[in-house]
């Protein structure tokens, strides 16, 4: 059975919304210039390649799929990594998925992902996709939330956690300096 792991970048007040850029947000590239140093890029890299596939929302996919195919020589084996690895992305909107080795889970999200759940042995990724997590977290799916705590508030934009319908609990697991940020590693107590 596959284990769901959930990471972020997000700042002090919980806004996870645009870290890299590329969006709408008056505060896109909000990570820029705070470094997580060797320690955050070991990190990363370790993570991706434990992982045995990728789960993405639509928009995070969008973004991952026009940047990554073009990075390749410039990031070496976490390029292609990221581009060979196999990835579902979870949307009611796409009917094709053109990034290679990438397939649309378009049913019911919480049904598609624990069939998946099911059927992958390891690791399952999840990087940024806020909306899926929100769905994943109400509906008990994350196994291990990691988030990447940037010292910078916001005040304003979409937010890691949502309304929800009950108290969710977690487990700290670890806490890690990082550079400049500040890495939680959370466990779901199932």
């Amino acid at each position: 059975m596959g284990k769901i792991v959930v990471t972020e970048f997000a700042s002090m007040d919980g806004v996870v919304e645009a870290p890299g850029g590329d969006e709408d947000y008056k505060h896109a590239g909000w990570t820029d210039g705070i470094s997580s140093g060797d320690e955050g890029n070991k990190f990363k890299y370790e993570e991706l390649m434990q992982a045995e596939v990728q789960l993405l929302g639509r928009v995070t996919y969008e973004g991952f799929a026009a940047a990554w195919p073009a990075m390749v020589e410039a990031t070496g084996d976490f390029g292609r990594k990221m581009n060979d690895m196999p990835k579902y992305v979870v949307s009611s909107t796409l009917s094709s998925a053109d990034w290679k080795n990438s397939t649309v889970l378009g049913g019911n999200a919480v049904d598609e992902v624990r069939r998946l759940k099911e059927e992958i042995d390891g690791v399952i990724l999840v990087a940024g996709s806020s909306q899926l997590v929100h769905t994943l977290i109400e509906h008990d799916l994350v196994d291990e939330l990691r988030l990447m705590i940037h010292p910078v508030v916001l005040g304003s934009g979409r937010k890691l956690f949502g309304e929800s319908a009950e108290m969710k609990r977690f487990r700290l697991a670890g806490a890690e300096v990082m550079g400049g940020v500040v890495l939680l590693t959370f466990q779901s107590p199932a």
